[in-house]
């Protein structure tokens, strides 16, 4: 049980309701944003002492029901419910080390995809394994150290090239957010693991921007369905995005691909051709 981030993430989700999203009256103005302690201990059938203390990271571990009350009251969704549990320590948690060691039939499976770009992604954002397209479209991944194929890195740390950190992606904002929420699901699996918990503190202390959408404590990120890249030699090209997640390795198959015969599909097939060299965005 986190009791600390369990009080913080109960914080967030209470200050962001309004009475009148669950059936109360406003009544007088308030001096503080969202629900009051009280007002959510009674809508989740518990005392409100008892709440103030999970709040204040005081209270004994709850248990599922008090939990599953306790997201009524604050309209969770599934996924924030799913945290909630995990914060709580009454989920299942991954308390050893993330994996980055890919499945051989995966690898295979990137090279078997000449229309497609793939790469596989750990639940830190480390990049583990591409193929050439992904490289063509991105950059030259095997160019790079391997603490810089991390995407969460990239996304954050490389301010002074906004425009080209990102391979030109257009939806660079709603990406960075997608990282902040991932991860933050990420460290409530594995608390223990430093590699995972050392990259946070370090995108907490070196990027404002980061720091700011932590603290909101969002954790369901929006599927991204297709994205646009500006690509410095083909122009932009706009692909459909499918993540698989490889659950036994808590990884994730990122594919970018567009209809045949698509302008964005010649695009493609020719940055496939190119190679890899096309990508360097840093050159």
């Amino acid at each position: 049980m986190d009791r600390h981030e369990l009080g913080a993430f109960l914080r967030s989700r209470r200050e962001r309701l309004r009475p009148e999203d669950v059936g109360l009256p406003s009544g007088p103005r308030r001096r503080t944003p969202g629900l009051r302690r009280e007002e959510v201990a009674v809508l989740a059938h518990i005392s409100t002492e008892y709440y103030v203390r999970l709040e204040q990271g005081r209270a004994p571990r709850p248990s599922g029901e008090v939990l599953a009350g306790i997201a009524g009251a604050l309209r969770l969704t599934d996924a924030e419910s799913d945290h909630l549990h995990v914060l709580a320590g009454t989920a299942p948690s991954r308390t050893g080390l993330h994996r980055r060691d890919v499945r051989p039939s995966i690898l295979a499976l990137l090279e078997r995809l000449p229309h497609t770009a793939g790469f596989v992604i750990s639940a830190a954002f480390e990049v583990l394994a591409w193929n050439d397209l992904a490289a063509a479209l991105m950059e030259d991944f095997a160019a790079l150290a391997p603490q810089d194929r991390n995407l969460a890195r990239r996304a954050f740390l490389w301010p002074a090239q906004a425009d080209t950190t990102l391979y030109g992606i257009s939806d660079a904002a709603e990406f960075r957010h997608h990282v902040v929420m991932e991860l933050r699901t990420t460290v409530a699996r594995y608390p223990a693991d430093p590699a995972v918990t050392g990259l946070v503190d370090e995108l907490r202390d070196a990027s404002p921007d980061f720091a700011r959408l932590w603290e909101r404590h969002d954790v369901q990120a929006a599927p991204m369905l297709t994205k646009t890249f500006r690509h410095p030699v083909v122009g932009e090209i706009t692909v459909d995005c499918d993540t698989l997640t490889l659950t036994e390795r808590d990884q994730h198959l990122v594919l970018y691909s567009a209809p045949p015969g698509s302008p964005d599909a010649e695009a493609l097939a020719l940055l496939n051709v190119l190679g890899a060299e096309a990508g360097d965005y840093l050159r």
